[in-house]
């Protein structure tokens, strides 16, 4: 048995229901102690803002057209003595009431080939265990549903917020399901959502608290209003799925082990705690631009991102000053000019090509990018 093998072997065991599950990477939640936060604290959160990001791996996401509003940021708040150092909070700063089919949801979203030791769809099908900690200032029943994106069916549990403003941790298991098997690739197959508020529609049937095809009427019955009250917030950490019957205990990974992975949806040229759009240097790529001298004509050089990316990236370009969609044309020891045009091109997920067709005289261009390929 060579060494890869041995460990990998080494590292498996057969849980409670009958998984066979690692011993490491049992969780298949990414930053699901929301350690790593690469997005800054957004204000302002509307039903027009589509999926925002602040910890890694989960997004404040809106169906409708709420007027309320909210801010999503990394909080210290955690429960006492269990190894958590941050949470997600969301907080309402503004009300309103769901009509319909909307919706306000909190989602971490999952690629479809780190999910086929559930076995889903075939006659070994996996149960699988979700375990995470909670605590709002708003008591009631809550919903989280898991969504088979690949065949339209999904299960909604419901739990309870007994006390306000007291992190609890809660515990729920999905039952195997023989229809419907998860694909095998980089595409999103799985959305795991912690509902925040629901419409009429998505409440007045009966719970499906096991595998069904998916029905609004019974997606989110009983989910209280946590958009009522400018005084709400919700915090959430030691989020874990895991294939068997049992939550065990949260699976902790070293900072830079986690902040790799997420690295996979998620990457900026900026330093980590700065905000995309920042005024600075620090962290710009540099290009010789081609030319093999100075020239007023176009620029271009190649971008290696970080690490290989689930897909081929949207990028955002930003110069120095933080304007998008633009990049500086430098001329060593002369002069720097930001607010070029620049262009992303060739986009794969290693990397792309920078173009810049500014005028000023150069021979090496500048420039910070976002590149995001979140599902």
């Amino acid at each position: 048995m060579g060494t890869i093998t041995r460990t990998i072997a080494n590292n498996i065991t057969t849980g409670l229901g009958g998984a066979s599950v690692p011993t490491t990477f049992r969780n298949l939640i990414i930053n699901g102690d929301m350690s790593v936060a690469q997005r800054p604290t957004t204000t302002g959160i509307t039903n027009a803002s589509g999926d925002v990001y602040v910890c890694d791996k989960f997004c404040w996401s809106e169906s409708g057209g709420m007027t309320s509003t909210f801010t999503m940021s990394q909080d210290n708040d955690v429960p006492d003595g269990y190894g958590f150092a941050k949470s997600l909070k969301l907080d309402c700063t503004a009300t309103d009431t769901p009509a319909t089919n909307e919706r306000i949801r909190i989602e971490t979203r999952f690629e479809g080939q780190h999910l086929q030791l559930l076995k889903k769809g075939t006659n070994n099908a996996e149960s699988f265990t979700l375990s995470f900690w909670v605590q709002s200032v708003k008591t009631g029943t809550y919903i989280v549903n898991f969504l088979d994106e690949d065949n339209s069916r999904h299960v909604s549990k419901a739990y309870t917020i007994s006390s306000a403003n007291t992190w609890e941790k809660k515990t729920m298991t999905v039952t195997p399901d023989g229809n419907g098997r998860f694909d095998n690739d980089n595409a999103h197959s799985l959305t795991i959502a912690w509902l925040l508020a629901a419409g009429d529609s998505l409440k007045s049937g009966s719970l499906a608290d096991v595998w069904a095809d998916y029905a609004n009427a019974n997606y989110a019955a009983g989910q209280v209003n946590f958009a009522d009250n400018t005084n709400n917030n919700f915090f959430l950490t030691g989020v874990q799925l895991e294939a068997g019957t049992t939550a065990s205990d949260f699976e902790f990974l070293p900072f830079d082990v986690t902040k790799t992975r997420c690295l996979r949806y998620y990457q900026k040229s900026y330093e980590y705690a700065t905000a995309p759009g920042t005024n600075t240097t620090n962290g710009q790529h540099t290009t010789d631009g081609g030319a093999g001298g100075t020239t007023t004509g176009e620029l271009s050089g190649d971008i290696d991102f970080k690490e290989i990316m689930r897909a081929a990236p949207t990028v955002t370009l930003y110069d120095k000053a933080g304007t998008s969609g633009k990049s500086a044309r430098l001329r060593s020891g002369v002069s720097r000019t930001d607010g070029q045009n620049g262009t992303a091109g060739d986009i794969t997920q290693k990397g792309f090509t920078l173009t810049s067709t500014g005028t000023a005289l150069a021979n090496s261009i500048d420039v910070h990018f976002e590149a995001k390929a979140d599902i």
